[in-house]
């Protein structure tokens, strides 16, 4: 009995191994599902209704390439301030987020040119289904991609603040995985309407 009593209180006093997850990094996940989840069922109406016939065909203008070659550039400078961040190189840091923030902002503002380029060639939102859905799915991507930037704001703020650093990255972990995540997106959904228009 004795034996049996040692071993229960030895088992309690032992600590309890607990399968945890960052809760920020746990909601930054649940993001990322349910962004997929929503822009999958949308590409999936757009085969549907495609198929069914009545379809606008159109050249995507030029200024969405520029804008796509200007999202993957912030991606490598994202990149490029995770590694400053790890190694504790805090002028670069902050000129990697900052120049990622600022491409962010460029590619936002050439999305809107784009959409105005659009509207000149009689593209537009109600009327034909291509077109409409070709804003729906650019305009989804930009609200998303405007909660990236603000990601970017708050990880430059620290930045400053040193704040980020090789032991503190949870923030600029965070702030990169939003970041490529976005640029995978949009490169999806740009080479689905290139190839499906």
């Amino acid at each position: 009995m004795k034996n049996a009593e040692t071993t229960l209180t030895h088992y309690k006093d032992q600590p309890r191994e607990v399968m945890s997850m960052d809760p920020i990094k746990f909601m930054v996940w649940l993001f990322i599902v349910a962004s997929v989840m929503l822009f999958a069922s949308q590409t999936s109406a757009y085969l549907v209704k495609r198929a069914e016939g009545n379809w606008l065909e159109f050249t995507v203008p030029t200024l969405f390439t520029v804008s796509t070659v200007v999202l993957m550039i912030s991606s490598v400078t994202m990149h490029w301030a995770y590694l400053e961040a790890k190694k504790d190189n805090f002028g670069r840091l902050k000129i990697a987020v900052a120049a990622t923030l600022v491409l962010g902002i460029a590619f936002m503002v050439m999305q809107v040119m784009g959409w105005q380029k659009l509207v000149e060639m009689q593209v537009y939102f109600v009327g034909n289904l291509a077109g409409s859905f070709f804003y729906v799915f650019t305009f989804l991507h930009l609200v998303h991609l405007v909660l990236g930037l603000i990601a970017l704001a708050n990880t430059l703020w620290a930045s400053m603040k040193m704040k980020v650093h090789s032991k503190r990255l949870r923030r600029i972990e965070v702030c990169a995985t939003i970041w490529h995540f976005l640029d995978i997106l949009w490169i999806y959904l740009f080479v689905f309407l290139l190839t499906f228009n």
